[in-house]
């Protein structure tokens, strides 16, 4: 039967796909060695290191990975690129990896698994959003990375066709990214 530290974490477990980490229960006013207290008794699961799952909140897996991506690099990622093309459903864009944007100070202390593809940059605050709870870059910002990172063009004019449809392009900043497509395409 889940105890007190259980009744503390589960609401942050909630609003983060089901993942806590040991700031989050610092956070809490619990000692994060109460985490592998938790998983030992089957409570939560270890996910990586200082991540930790509630399989009883782990509604959408699939999003429960997204936001581990964004945790790993002590929760200075966001997701961004392909990754966010598809999470907004912009274009039928399939990525292979977690594109994950970090900020260019930040130093990584652990390897890179695999499944991440890490980009550097320093986002500006209108270039962040949240999906489901999970920092994103902005639709824009998406489209942007993906020109830079020479996404397909049919890929990027569906994605700027299905954003301006949307009402997330239009006008002057419309016009910048079709041009920014073109100057791509014909360099």
């Amino acid at each position: 039967m889940p105890g007190k530290n259980f009744d503390k974490l589960a609401p942050i477990a909630a609003e983060q796909q089901g993942l806590v980490t040991a700031a989050d229960a610092r956070v809490a006013g619990i000692d994060p060695h109460r985490l592998i207290d938790m998983e030992r008794r089957g409570t939560i699961e270890r996910v990586d290191r200082g991540i930790y799952r509630f399989p009883l909140l782990d509604a959408r897996p699939e999003l429960g990975q997204l936001a581990q991506a964004t945790m790993w690099a002590d929760r200075r990622g966001i997701l961004s690129h392909d990754t966010a093309l598809d999470l907004y459903d912009l274009c039928d864009v399939n990525p292979a990896r977690i594109h994950v944007t970090i900020p260019t100070s930040y130093r990584l202390q652990k390897a890179v698994p695999r499944l991440y593809a890490v980009h550097r940059r320093d986002l500006e605050q209108g270039e962040k959003t949240l999906f489901e709870g999970i920092p994103i870059v902005t639709p824009r910002r998406a489209i942007l990375d993906g020109i830079e990172s020479s996404l397909r063009g049919d890929l990027l004019r569906q994605a700027i066709d299905t954003a301006r449809m949307r009402g997330q392009l239009r006008g002057p900043e419309l016009a910048r990214i079709r041009r920014r497509l073109r100057e791509r395409v014909e360099s």
